[in-house]
């Protein structure tokens, strides 16, 4: 529910009231002092108030001086019966008004120092947790991620052509992301100069890791799935911090594995996880906005003329501007992407057709990894890891190059395989 605050010119005043009184609306009315308006109070259910607000508008009340307030209740002649016109009707709708929107979306992001500390420090948790090949402690980097604010509010800056919103959601994610990705750095490079993390361990081998190295579609449903549901709960009355742990998966994570990639020397992972972190960022940004749209919200521009009107008069230079350095950054990285899914199924094929081979029957595949080397040029060397499970007294010393042979002729790629084995045996066999 909300409780709205308006000031209304005296000379409007009984266009005013009539809306008022046409929608069944009960309110009060101040005199403000040495003015000539008049302050009108009510309350409306959170569905009525776009609709109500427009009537007002309409009646001759301009922006200059409205409040929107939440309140826990209201004990009014009509107020049950705006409740069921809105709430329970054909009138039913939980969007909020577009004013509410940018407040939620700035209210979301906490003051600077809060902002880069809790950034610090979940990118310090996920690392820990990375290393550690621990989802829960992955997970709780996540609950403490501030970045649901700074992604929003690009969501929406792109959404109503705000370019000073479109400027501090997309600075406010690109400083807080390469702080956490520099932490990252120094972080693991502590680690392994404290040898409190062997430095000769692999971090390829690493489940956690491993998973954000090598960007994939399904990687990016996280990204375009937590920008829509962040819309979503900005536009309704919904609680939008739950959205945040579904943000900063798309990003923390990734981030922290960017710092792992250089502090241990492993320039894949540090390509593939700095791939899958900036074409996240773009797709929260684009996919909250395009959620935005499909529920309604448009540039003022678009609502005051037609859009093409609106793009002529140079009133929509922000949201363009946005549009295009998104398509052409996830256009980019997207076309990678892409490629490397190709990649990976082929690769998946055809390890699986060499292993269904007769003279393989005794060997199990545990796992296929790729390791994303390049930004989608097929010239590029790919590295591809595969995990067996073979009898102990069964060498297989030619399937690491028949493998790599196969995954050559079939991707035209320069491919380096190598084959990890685990040794199998059962009492009363000998080695």
């Amino acid at each position: 529910m909300r409780f709205i605050h308006v000031r209304v010119p005296r000379d409007r005043s009984d266009a005013v009231f009539e809306v008022l009184g046409d929608e069944q609306v009960d309110y009060v009315v101040t005199e403000v002092a040495d003015d000539d308006a008049l302050v009108v109070q009510f309350p409306l259910p959170v569905q009525a108030v776009d609709t109500v607000l427009a009537d007002l508008r309409d009646a001759g009340v301009d922006d200059s001086f409205t409040v929107i307030a939440n309140a826990e209740t209201a004990s009014t002649p009509h107020f049950a019966e705006l409740e069921r016109r809105f709430v329970e009707g054909e009138e039913d709708d939980d969007a909020v008004v577009p004013e509410e929107i940018r407040s939620k979306a700035r209210n979301m992001k906490p003051g600077v120092r809060t902002y880069y500390a809790m950034t610090l420090l979940s990118v310090l948790v996920a690392t820990v947790g990375l290393l550690l090949d621990s989802p829960a402690v992955v997970v709780g980097s996540m609950v403490i991620a501030p970045q649901v604010g700074a992604a929003l509010t690009a969501s929406v800056g792109v959404a109503f052509s705000d370019g000073r919103m479109i400027r501090d959601g997309m600075s406010s994610q690109l400083l807080g992301l390469g702080l956490a990705v520099v932490s990252a750095t120094a972080f693991g490079w502590l680690l392994r100069a404290t040898q409190f993390v062997s430095p000769a361990v692999d971090v390829t081998t690493i489940a956690q890791v491993s998973a954000r190295t090598s960007p994939g579609v399904l990687s990016l449903v996280v990204g375009v799935c937590a920008g829509a549901a962040g819309a979503f709960g900005l536009s309704t009355d919904l609680p939008v911090s739950l959205v945040g742990v579904a943000v900063a998966a798309a990003l923390i994570p990734a981030a922290a594995a960017v710092g792992i990639g250089v502090a241990w020397g492993y320039p894949a992972v540090a390509v593939g996880a700095a791939v899958l972190l900036v074409v996240n960022v773009f797709t929260i940004t684009a996919s909250g906005a395009g959620a935005l749209w499909y529920l309604g919200y448009r540039p003022e521009a678009w609502r005051e003329r037609a859009p093409v009107d609106a793009l002529r008069s140079g009133r929509l230079n922000a949201v363009v501007t946005a549009l295009v350095c998104i398509l052409v950054v996830t256009g980019a990285v997207g076309a990678a992407v892409a490629d490397q899914s190709a990649f990976e199924n082929t690769t998946n094929d055809v390890v699986e057709d060499v292993l269904d081979s007769p003279e393989y029957d005794r060997v199990v595949l545990r796992s296929v990894g790729v390791e994303f080397t390049g930004f989608g040029l097929r010239a590029s060397p790919r590295e591809v890891t595969v995990r067996v499970k073979r009898p102990a007294d069964q060498p297989y010393p030619t399937l690491p190059g028949r493998l790599e042979d196969r995954i050559t002729t079939a991707t035209g790629s320069d491919v380096s395989v190598s084959v990890e084995f685990v040794e199998t045996a059962t009492a009363g066999e000998s080695a």
